[in-house]
């Protein structure tokens, strides 16, 4: 039978919510006749959320869940999410009920009959600390400047795809932050923006700490950086490596000419002899650099493999 929309909740010791927002769901996808599953994924949880799991999973038939061995991270979790999905448009949200189920069928319009590749969600009006919401705006407009994508809210977990998108894409890392900017970089550049609503936290805390916001701008240039030169290297370090090399050998070879067109002596005792002795070795180290890693990058086909522990429900 075919799905209308997979629904995957990424989840790490949230043990309290989820009845709660699996009955959520239900009671939406019910109203509006959506054919639909929701993939549960425990990111190694210490609590007893797959527990709850697999209890929702006899009493809920569209539930299926996957258990890690350990905590792998939420980029993990969506990308194993992503690979067992099978509903056409793919929606993905917080398991702490901050998201709001009900916001699934505007997102699947937008989708579907509005013909985006990727909508994300702007939690506008947010019930959250200063010290999330000020570090959040910054970060969200340095992202848009260095991407182009004009969201205002990249880290914002609910989001609805065109099952093409999560077949096409992968997400390691903490690269879950940028999604958008991977889809784009595959050719998905139909990306939206709507308004949801932001509800405050019911149970449990937070999981994410202020470090997210310096380890999402490192994300930042990563993936820019990957995005350009992860199949051509050469062409980044090439490019250093020569220029750097031939500054160095201009340095050198002007000392050259003025020793024997003036008979300078004690070229060796300049600091810009050393310079230029820097510069050239410097500039012959990027350029093997940018060799070793085009083969890294032309031999490396492996892709990371998570150890699960227990499945439920039918993927094939």
């Amino acid at each position: 039978m075919s799905v209308d929309i997979s629904v995957i909740v990424p989840l790490y010791n949230e043990e309290e919510s989820l009845p709660e927002l699996m009955e959520w769901i239900d009671r939406v996808m019910q109203q509006h006749g959506y054919r639909y599953e929701v993939i549960m994924v425990d990111d190694g949880s210490s609590d007893r959320s797959w527990q709850v799991v697999r209890e929702l999973a006899s009493k809920y038939p569209h539930l299926k869940g996957i258990k890690f061995r350990r905590n792998y991270g939420k980029s993990a979790a969506l990308n194993e999410g992503f690979r067992h999905a099978r509903g056409k448009v793919v929606i993905t949200m917080d398991a702490d009920l901050q998201d709001s189920p009900d916001e699934i069928p505007g997102l699947y319009r937008m989708i579907v009959e509005e013909g985006y590749d990727l909508v994300s969600g702007w939690k506008k009006k947010r019930h959250d600390p200063l010290s999330k919401t000020i570090p959040s705006r910054f970060f969200n407009k340095v992202t848009q400047l260095m991407s182009g994508i004009k969201l205002h809210d990249f880290n914002c977990g609910l989001k609805a795809y065109r099952s093409e998108v999560v077949k096409a894409i992968e997400v390691y890392g903490e690269m879950h932050r940028y999604i958008p900017v991977i889809s784009k970089k595959a050719g998905f550049g139909r990306i939206g923006e709507k308004v949801v609503e932001h509800r405050a936290r019911k149970y449990g805390t937070t999981k994410f700490g202020l470090e997210r916001f310096l380890n999402g701008f490192l994300d930042l240039l990563s993936i820019s950086f990957i995005s350009r030169f992860g199949k051509r290297p050469m062409h980044f370090f090439g490019a250093m490596g020569t220029l750097t090399f031939f500054v160095g050998f201009v340095i050198l070879l002007y000392l050259v000419i003025l020793k024997y067109l003036q008979n300078e002596t004690g070229m060796t005792e300049r600091p810009v002899f050393y310079l230029g002795l820097l510069t050239v070795v410097i500039g012959t180290q990027l350029f093997l650099t940018g060799f070793v890693a085009e083969l890294v990058s032309r031999s490396a086909a492996d892709k990371d493999r998570y150890l699960i522990e227990e499945r439920i429900g039918d993927d094939e």
